[in-house]
């Protein structure tokens, strides 16, 4: 493979992963915790858009434990955008040949 092939399959790939991480900001995950008793709804850029709890978890002798499911449940809705990030960069770097490289 020559250079110039090599340099056009590089700004190739990168206009496709510049395309697939707008496409993933915008994408909107929807993740239950708590046995569906907290939703986070959550944009790919990792911006939150909502916490809803369900009523039965409020109880203000329970607020410790309330808050520590908030934050487990807000750390799984990071974790599945990080894990579909990951997905994508995979599918990216998928087909890179580097043979002839070295």
């Amino acid at each position: 493979m020559n250079m110039n092939m090599l340099m056009q399959q590089a700004q190739k790939m990168q206009k496709e992963m510049e395309k697939a991480q707008k496409e993933l900001e915008e994408k909107v995950f929807e993740i239950k915790s708590a046995g569906g008793g907290i939703v986070i709804v959550i944009k790919g850029s990792k911006e939150i858009l909502s916490i809803q709890v369900d009523d039965e978890l409020i109880d203000k002798d329970e607020k410790e434990m309330l808050q520590d499911m908030i934050v487990v449940a807000v750390n799984e809705a990071i974790k599945t955008v990080l894990d579909e990030e990951q997905k994508i960069l995979s599918k990216q770097t998928s087909g890179i040949r580097m043979s002839g490289l070295f």
